[in-house]
């Protein structure tokens, strides 16, 4: 395949790309991501059950009868015991109430979990976005130095056909040429990988064709907040928070269960051919059993909530600083070597190709500046990819949403 040829393809499929910001790719996935389908369920399932903690008043109807013997002389009415009654139980301690706020504190965890999958969601999506897009560029780079390389092709075809070349000269160049178009499609598929990667990061079904449009050039410095209002900003902090909440109540609920509840029952009686009424109380005598198992249980419940939030503290503290310093290391790489390095590259294979044409070096000389070129924007271009990564990363840390 002739590099022109792939450079007219290239051109074309570009042209039939739909563009997508990174913002939009962010709304896309919390649109319509089907994991988080899963956590807006869970929500329901909370509800669900907070709904079935409030209930109340649920009595029971028994009906009983006694003394039946299968031999005469028996009459059924006259000589048998026979219940009708009532009997509902009364919690105590406010168990009703402790099961309420149980439930409730579920459905607020349910929530901010699923708040919490919908800030990873972003997060993925981020750095898969600055992946993709530094994967774009590198394609587009080498098309690029491909289509330029192609003047240098056709000079050598010119010269050749004046028979003031050899054509050795050109053959090696046109290998040259052949060697950048393979380049080129291994960077086409790296780039195709990486946008198939990021549509399944945004919970897509469907890969079609998308050019990313948010350039790669580096943003200006992110003002950073206060470390406290970066870790109240991180949903891991809210669920863990909500966990020693969910605790305590557990532990409020156990502490109920250890009162005794109280039966009471009335209805109707009829014994020996008389009506009478029946009327009774039943209480729990929790001598051995005070529920103490499940209310140590609970209090241990709490402390490991206590614990796990302050090692979610101190991990997200870890987390910023090493964001915040990769990002100001790479800032600095880019303004003060790369940037001014790839300049350079640039003059340099400028300076080597009109050079060559009036025969001031030679072939090796040229080619060599045009690898250097090539090589050094892709570096630099790499490097912008892994900035904006690494500025994704500081945000992720922060707390901050696109």
């Amino acid at each position: 395949m002739k590099p022109s040829f792939v450079l007219l393809l290239i051109a074309f499929t570009c042209r039939a790309q739909s563009g997508l910001s990174l913002r939009e790719a962010v709304e896309t996935a919390l649109k319509s991501h089907p994991l988080l389908a899963v956590g807006a369920n869970r929500v329901a399932v909370s509800e669900g059950l907070r709904r079935q903690a409030s209930l109340t008043f649920n009595p029971k109807l028994i009906l009983q009868s006694e003394n039946t013997r299968p031999y005469s002389p028996f009459r059924f009415l006259r000589d048998t015991d026979n219940f009708a009654y009532l009997q509902q139980t009364l919690e105590t301690g406010g168990k009703r109430e402790r099961r309420a706020d149980v439930a409730a504190a579920g459905v607020e965890r349910a929530g901010l979990d699923r708040d919490l999958l919908a800030f990873q969601i972003t997060g993925r999506v981020r750095q898969a976005y600055w992946f993709a897009a530094g994967a774009q560029m590198a394609a587009q780079l080498i098309a690029e130095n491909l289509a330029n390389f192609q003047r240098i092709v056709e000079f050598h075809e010119i010269r050749v056909k004046e028979g003031a070349m050899a054509e050795a000269d050109l053959l090696r160049v046109r290998l040259e040429a052949s060697r950048m178009a393979v380049t080129q499609n291994g960077a086409q598929l790296e780039a195709e990988r990486s946008r198939i990667h990021l549509l399944r990061e945004m919970g897509q079904t469907e890969f079609a064709p998308v050019k990313l449009i948010d350039p790669l050039d580096p943003p200006p410095a992110i003002p950073l907040a206060f470390a406290e209002e970066a870790i109240d900003r991180r949903p891991e902090i809210k669920v863990a928070r909500q966990a020693i909440e969910q605790a305590r109540q557990q532990l409020r609920l156990q502490q109920a269960a250890a009162k005794p509840n109280v039966d009471i029952l009335f209805g109707y009686k009829r014994a020996s051919g008389l009506d009478t009424m029946l009327g009774g109380v039943q209480v729990d005598l929790p001598f051995a059993n005070r529920n103490q198992g499940n209310v140590a249980a609970a209090s241990a419940e709490v402390r490991l909530a206590q614990s796990s939030l302050a090692a979610a503290e101190t991990l997200i503290r870890a987390e910023m600083a090493s964001a915040q310093r990769e990002s100001e290391i790479r800032r600095r790489q880019l303004e003060e070597s790369l940037r001014p390095m790839r300049q350079r590259a640039d003059e340099f294979a400028s300076v080597a190709e009109a050079a060559y044409r009036e025969g001031g070096t030679d072939l090796l000389g040229l080619l060599d500046a045009q690898r250097l070129r090539i090589e050094t924007q892709l570096l630099y271009s790499q490097t912008l990819a892994e900035f904006r990564q690494s500025l994704a990363a500081l945000e992720t840390a922060m707390g901050v949403t696109p």
